[in-house]
């Protein structure tokens, strides 16, 4: 089984040791895509092995748990694996028209696997420690991706993007120090069965708080998300991309699993608190959408608007919300990368992202209008798309405990979100470009490598929207598994207790 965990990670990290020794040649690129081609197969067969298995396990070194280190996967983490390589596939493509020499030969490649592989390992390690590394490696990685163009504008966003991303840290070391000090274990499942015999509750809330900042930091909820806005509209498209659909996941991830697994003594008061984060989160975010008007920070600000209700799933901790918040991560991480990389498409096409600058994209170029509308109509929510069973699971959860004002909030940001993609559409593709340019498809270089992901990440919102079933049945069998971890914890832990 340890194959199985390994290969997703070894994968990534031998294709940027290549790509960074073929960072002058044109096959790092093709380097890029055949690893990320690779770890996509791999990831497959985890979560093949995952359905049947339930849970799988490994002690990497032989060390038992919880004394070495664990890697593991349930549903939830082989599905973000899965995701984030699908995700990597389509970029690693796209890239081949986005990335310039000099970036390339600044070592985009390198690092661009490198990010898949800190991601990775993120959702794939069993103890705290070892996730504090994956987010480090994370942070190298989308550091040196966020400033490789060495623009002013590039420098200031990843300045901001790492000062708050390291207090963020401080917070999260600090927090693994005390827990540590309280429980002596820092594996997940170990640390399951421990906090329950902590004496002092209470000091367990105030560490529990601890990590809800320092992964809130990560997933941009509020007030923590001023880093995202500033950083994600200055580098390439290619990595604006694989930043929004994957790095704000990596932190909900680690919310969903510390406070179902570990920090589940005092839901009243923590969930609580998330459901306050969750519906600012949401709210602020739309509002600072419908303020912009530029294509980029638009959709950076409906990151953090949809990061809300994957959080308010996490809140209302009722079975069907959970589901709503694993169907809403798998959902958002599609349609958020997509809409990033036509923002691409729809710049080299037009000359820019200043939505009242450019036009005529309707008229001159309707299969890329297309492709726009089926992941912005799938964000807003409209049926038979994935975004619309996303909202709809997660309002039916809310209606359900009778919390109706919550209810409002959640459709009242579907509708904010539906004039900000009106405004994109109007502006961008609708009406006629102010300087009279005709942007053609025909005109676009590597046309097939930028146009094949969009069509291909279009096509499965399209499959998820029109086949929900299977994956309702798949986030409940997940939620199924947070809710009762007790094969999670059988498996990584085996006769150790």
């Amino acid at each position: 089984m340890s194959w199985y965990l390994t290969l997703p990670l070894v994968i990534p990290f031998a294709a940027a040791i290549v790509a960074y020794l073929l960072r002058s040649s044109p096959l790092g690129a093709w380097v890029s895509i055949i690893g990320s081609g690779l770890g996509l197969l791999a990831s497959i067969a985890l979560m093949a092995v995952v359905l049947d298995a339930g849970v799988v396990a490994g002690q990497m070194g032989n060390w038992p748990a919880p004394f070495g280190i664990t890697l593991v996967a349930d549903l939830l983490s082989a599905v973000m694996v899965l995701i984030t390589a699908i995700t990597g596939f389509a970029v690693a493509i796209y890239a081949l028209g986005d990335i310039n020499e000099r970036q390339a030969k600044l070592g985009y490649h390198a690092l661009f696997q490198l990010l898949l592989a800190g991601v990775t390992g993120a959702f794939l390690t069993g103890d705290l420690f070892n996730l504090y590394v994956w987010f480090e490696v994370m942070l190298i990685a989308s550091f040196g991706l966020l400033i490789l163009n060495g623009g002013k504008e590039q420098i200031d966003g990843g300045v901001k993007y790492v000062a708050l991303n390291l207090i963020s840290t401080i917070l999260f070391l600090t927090g693994i120090g005390l827990l540590y000090g309280m429980t002596g274990t820092l594996n997940f499942a170990d640390l399951a069965l421990k906090v329950d015999q902590v004496e002092n509750q209470g000091l367990l809330t105030v560490v529990a708080m601890m990590f809800m900042v320092a992964f809130g930091v990560k997933a941009a909820v509020f007030p923590l998300f001023f880093w995202l806005p500033a950083a994600y509209h200055t580098p390439s498209f290619s990595v604006s991309a694989v930043f929004a659909g994957l790095l704000t996941k990596v932190g909900v991830y680690a919310l969903i699993r510390m406070f179902t697994l570990v920090f589940d003594h005092d839901i009243g008061f923590t969930h609580t608190v998330l459901l306050w984060v969750a519906c600012f989160t949401m709210v602020i975010g739309v509002l600072g959408a419908a303020a912009q008007s530029d294509f980029r920070k638009i959709l950076s600000f409906h990151i953090i608007s949809q990061i809300g209700y994957m959080i308010l799933g996490l809140a209302l901790m009722t079975p069907l919300a959970l589901v709503g918040a694993v169907f809403y991560l798998v959902h958002h991480i599609i349609v958020k990368a997509n809409l990033f990389l036509i923002a691409g498409i729809a710049k080299r096409l037009t000359g820019g992202t200043e939505v009242y600058q450019i036009g005529g994209l309707y008229k001159s170029a309707p299969f890329l209008a297309i492709l726009f509308l089926i992941p912005a109509f799938s964000l807003a929510g409209f049926p038979p798309l994935s975004g619309f069973w996303a909202k709809y699971i997660i309002v039916k959860a809310t209606l359900d405990i009778e919390m109706w004002f919550v209810a409002f909030i959640a459709l009242a940001v579907g509708l904010m979100t539906i004039y900000s993609m009106t405004k994109i559409w109007a502006e961008a593709f609708w009406k006629p470009h102010p300087d009279g340019i005709k942007p053609e498809l025909k005109n676009l270089e590597h046309k097939w490598a930028q146009l094949v992901p969009v069509a291909g990440l279009a096509a499965l919102t399209i499959f998820i929207g029109l086949n929900p079933e299977p994956f309702v049945q798949f986030a409940e069998r997940t939620t199924a598994q947070l809710l009762d971890p007790t094969a999670y914890i059988a498996t990584v832990l085996g006769d150790v207790r």
